[in-house]
This record gives structure tokens, C-alpha cells and sequence, in this order.
């Protein structure tokens, strides 16, 4: 990956949480809760999973640069949902939390020297993870999260 190409992805990745507020405030409040069918996610749930899935990237960054072997460990995003219920965690804690992360990380971004994007790690689900593969992933993280919303929304609208 060029530094321009990274510059590109950080910008996207410092964009997001302003991209994410956006298309939840389009969202009406009898739709946040709202399931498109068993299994999938409301919108609520959608945020809530933004600030842990952040909470565990800020780390997973940080122990990629600074650790000597890092071990990245996966974890079950729907047993999070069910078990942390996220219908009964507050939206706004959520989305405060994604926005604070990110901006805590994006400073540690733009400072990496060529060094520390190379350097790699094991994901115990991916197996070779590097900081690279990390900015790749999270800079299109809220992205994938904003059309789910924005889906879940549409079906919501067709019911």
C-alpha cells in the first residue's frame, strides 16, 4: 500500500462517525428497534456493535505497533449483541464512544512510520494480521454499518 493510498483510507476512516450520525438521524425513533428478521439487527443494535467493534480496533492498532508479538483475538459480534443486550444500552453513549475512539486513533495513523504499516501480528481467526490489513478493515467499517442501516431502513419504510 502507497502512504498515499493510506492517507486516503485514514481520511475515510476519520469520516466515518460523522457519516454514521448522519444516517442514524434519518432513522425515525419507532424504527430504531425495528428488526428487518430474526437474527439481524436494528439499527440500536447496529450502533451499539460501532462502539464495541471500535473499542476493539483502537486496541488491536495499538497492540499491532507496539507489541513484539501481537496476538489479535476475534470475538462473536452477534453473542455481544444478545448477551451485553444491546437494545438496552443508550445510542447516544454508543455514538460518543465511536467518535472518541477514532479520534483518539487517527493522530497514532498519521504518525506510523513505513516500519510499523508493515508490521503484522496473528488474528486468532485470520491468522496473519497486519496494520495495513487493520486500516483497510476500519476504514470501511461504519461504511458497511451505514448501508446496513440504511437498508434496514428502507425495509422498515416497505413494511
Amino acid at each position: 500500500m502507497t502512504p498515499a493510498e493510506r492517507t486516503q483510507l485514514i481520511q475515510r476512516y476519520a469520516q466515518g462517525p460523522d457519516l454514521l450520525e448522519a444516517t442514524l438521524a434519518t432513522v425515525p425513533t419507532a424504527a430504531l428497534q425495528w428488526r428487518p428478521a430474526p437474527g439481524r439487527w436494528s439499527a440500536h443494535e447496529v450502533i451499539v456493535h460501532c462502539a464495541d467493534s471500535e473499542c476493539n480496533a483502537h486496541l488491536r492498532i495499538r497492540y499491532l505497533v507496539a507489541e513484539s508479538e501481537p496476538l489479535i483475538v476475534g470475538y462473536d459480534q452477534d453473542r455481544w449483541a444478545i448477551d451485553l443486550d444491546y437494545h438496552h444500552h443508550p445510542l447516544d453513549l454508543a455514538l460518543t464512544t465511536v467518535r472518541a475512539v477514532r479520534a483518539n486513533t487517527v493522530p497514532l495513523l498519521r504518525r506510523l512510520t513505513e516500519a510499523q504499516w508493515r508490521k503484522t501480528g496473528r488474528h486468532t481467526e485470520q491468522g496473519a494480521y497486519g496494520a495495513e490489513t487493520w486500516l483497510t478493515t476500519y476504514a470501511e467499517h461504519l461504511e458497511v454499518h451505514v448501508r446496513q442501516i440504511q437498508r434496514n431502513l428502507t425495509a422498515w419504510n416497505a413494511r
